[in-house]
């Protein structure tokens, strides 16, 4: 049985001020390549996700696509979300 899956989290530093978007590929319980948005590319850590890295970063749309998913994922989402997670009481 194979596994392939991505993980996406969102870290949100003084509100909305720093918000950081990490994508992770996930086969078979290794971590092969992430996209950081502090980075602002793919990164590969093993042979076939250093591929796949330099595949996904050629492509210029693929890029601006991850790049904006701070603004159109992460703030959108934050702001939704911040009444039920702050104002608890």
């Amino acid at each position: 049985v194979f596994q392939a899956m991505a993980k996406q989290g969102f870290y949100f530093i003084n509100g909305t001020e720093k918000v950081k978007y990490v994508l992770r590929y996930i086969y078979n319980r290794e971590h092969y390549a992430t996209f950081d948005s502090d980075v602002g590319r793919y990164v590969g850590f093993n042979p076939f996700g250093e591929r796949c890295a330099k595949r996904w970063n050629s492509d210029p749309d693929t890029l601006e696509y991850r790049r904006a998913a701070v603004d159109t994922y992460c703030r959108q989402n934050y702001e939704g979300m911040t009444p039920f997670i702050t104002e608890r009481r």
